[in-house]
């Protein structure tokens, strides 16, 4: 349960621990355990928008957008104990409201949010490749 309204903030990046507490409690994979690369992450990134109860960090989207014509949302991650209260579909309303409706929002899932993602307005591409990372 919510104790505070859940603020947000546009373009203020998090403390880089307050970001990895959020990683490791919302059950998203990311390389937690190098905060320097979590920080690069972070500082290479063009979109930045954060939810907040009250100082607590408890959400955090990322994205790379040239704001008008495509943006990939990189990263969405609530801490578990809120999820389900609409915090992540604000950040992807906000994310959609900074970028503007000529720009297409793109982003992979991460497998336990598969389920999520038509349920916040995402529709499934069947046109996309990749090279994955190494590590």
């Amino acid at each position: 349960m919510l104790s505070k309204k859940i603020t947000y903030t546009i373009g203020k990046i998090p403390n880089t621990e307050a970001i990895i507490n959020v990683y490791n409690s919302s059950g998203i994979i990311r390389p937690t355990d190098d905060k320097a690369r979590i920080r690069k992450m972070y500082d290479n990134s063009n979109l930045v928008i954060a939810a907040w109860n009250g100082f607590e960090l408890v959400g955090i989207s990322r994205a790379i957008t040239d704001y008008c014509y495509s943006c990939y949302l990189s990263d969405l991650a609530i801490k578990k104990e809120f999820q389900k209260e609409g915090i992540g579909k604000e950040l992807i309303n906000r994310t959609r409201n900074e970028i503007g409706n000529n720009t297409t929002l793109i982003l992979l899932a991460a497998p336990g949010a598969i389920d999520y993602y038509p349920k916040v307005g995402f529709s499934k591409i069947e046109n996309g490749y990749m090279i994955k990372r190494e590590i």
